[in-house]
């Protein structure tokens, strides 16, 4: 019998989040605690987020300690929870069950009549919060849960009704095999958390198994554009509608024009006009992202006015080419979280379509064994920009058992830097910059420092 969280809700008994303060699990607190039940938590530090969810009355503390279960009635984790955690220990002795995450997510999103679950190895963030600015234009009143800050919705969770569900649906440690889509997107399947997953072909394949979980009665949007994404559905017998360039698809842009970056065009279903789009964000892979949405809401019923209407008031979300601000000498200061080759590329192309002099690109690799596994991409994206300027190597859940530098990068890309500290990196750039330059903070460890730093 599977475990369930809504039991556990119905009966408002004490549940336990290990790891509370963590993007997906702080959503999934306040969404409890909006329910009436006792929510009590552990994370290793004090942060805005834990001080805020204090504040709605969840009890936290601060450390892994075997107490802080003891009269929990259910224990939900992340995935980098593991079973040698002393919270984990206590839980099994004293027989708390105990489930992930990505279950607990799963439980609730079968109260939602629509759940829209949008995955990909890049975009979902962005894809997914420029959905929700749709859906609430369109008042269907979504509930979300998004994994970046949205201004539009003041965090990473919006409480709305039991009509509509837009959820970001991440692939690593085939979480998002733990949801229940009614539509399920895939914007494009590429290598990458290749410490969890075998190689490509196990990545299709979670994609595939994913796209099976919607009902019968279901939708699959997938990238026409994508050979990955078009394997991954091979075999799905669900409704699918594809979106892209190619003269298969479904969805195509059309009277396409750029302005300085930004995408303006007419959206074609089936051949018939559907919306007319003006991007605020910039870069082709966001006029993706846009198809993909459009996809959607056409499924939904959704009118081209309130597509174009929401689409048109998405101004990015955070750490997604956000401006950082300007430096003394005038140059620009953007940050952006790309840290796959395949995202740095449509970052780097976004950013050459605009009024930019030089770009500065300070790229900060994120894991061993992500740099390791697409050394020879990074290279080539990097050479992409006009000087690419290296910060070490962010090991998040990883220690350099490979032997592997930011060092090794630079000696590839002609021009190139690579520091030991973000102040030799800052300092650097206040020597080097000039007005009209773009100075580009990337990666998805602590690089936007740097672009503090800069703009102090």
């Amino acid at each position: 019998m599977e475990l369930s969280i809504k039991p556990y809700i119905q009966k408002k008994s004490v549940i336990h989040l290990i790891g509370i303060g963590g993007v997906s699990m702080n959503s999934l607190a306040e969404l409890l605690l909006s329910m009436g039940v006792p929510v009590t938590g552990s994370d290793r530090a004090h942060s805005p987020v834990t001080e805020r969810l204090e504040r709605l009355g969840a009890t936290i503390h601060y450390g892994h300690a075997p107490e802080n279960v003891e009269g929990a009635a259910l224990i939900i984790r992340t995935a980098a929870v593991h079973d040698d955690n002393p919270e984990i220990v206590r839980a099994h002795e004293l027989g708390i069950p105990v489930m992930e995450r990505a279950q607990a997510w799963g439980c609730l999103m079968t109260d939602y009549e629509d759940v829209i679950c949008l995955s990909g190895t890049h975009g979902k963030t962005t894809t997914t919060s420029m959905m929700t600015l749709i859906a609430m234009q369109a008042a269907l009143d979504p509930t979300v849960m998004v994994g970046s800050n949205l201004p539009a919705i003041g965090g990473t969770l919006r409480i709305g009704g039991h009509g509509c569900f837009v959820a970001e649906s991440c692939e690593y440690c085939n979480s998002f095999l733990s949801f229940a889509p009614t539509v399920a997107v895939v914007l494009n399947v590429e290598a990458d958390h290749l410490d969890f997953f075998k190689d490509l072909d196990d990545i299709v394949h979670s994609f595939h198994e994913f796209c099976l979980l919607t009902p019968e009665n279901g939708l699959v949007v997938v990238n026409a554009d994508d050979p990955n994404a078009m394997r991954a559905v091979e075999g799905v017998d669900r409704k699918q509608v594809t979106f892209g360039e190619s003269p298969s698809a479904d969805l195509r842009p059309a009277n396409v024009t750029v302005q300085n970056g930004y995408y303006h065009f007419d959206v074609m279903a089936d051949g018939a006009f559907y919306a007319h789009i003006d991007l605020c964000v910039p870069g082709r892979h966001n006029m993706m992202n846009a198809l993909a949405c459009c996809a959607v809401s056409r499924h939904l019923g959704i009118a081209g006015e309130a597509v174009s209407a929401g689409l048109s008031a998405f101004k990015g979300s955070s750490r997604r080419f956000e401006l950082t601000g300007r430096m003394a000498c005038g140059a620009t200061v953007v940050d952006d979280y790309a840290h796959h080759p395949s995202e740095m590329r449509a970052t780097l192309t976004a950013a050459r379509q605009m009024d930019f002099e030089r770009i500065l690109c300070v790229f900060q690799p994120h894991t061993y064994t992500r740099t390791k596994a697409l050394f020879p991409q990074f290279v080539e994206a990097l050479k992409l920009c006009d000087q690419a300027i290296l910060a070490p190597i962010y090991a998040a859940r990883e220690q350099n058992t490979i032997g592997i530098y930011s060092s090794d990068l630079a000696a590839e890309i002609a021009g190139a830097r690579s520091f030991d500290t973000f102040e030799e990196i800052a300092a650097y750039i206040r020597q080097e910059a000039k007005p009209g330059d773009l100075v580009l903070t990337m990666g998805a460890g602590d690089v936007n420092k740097v672009g503090r730093m800069l703009v102090e």
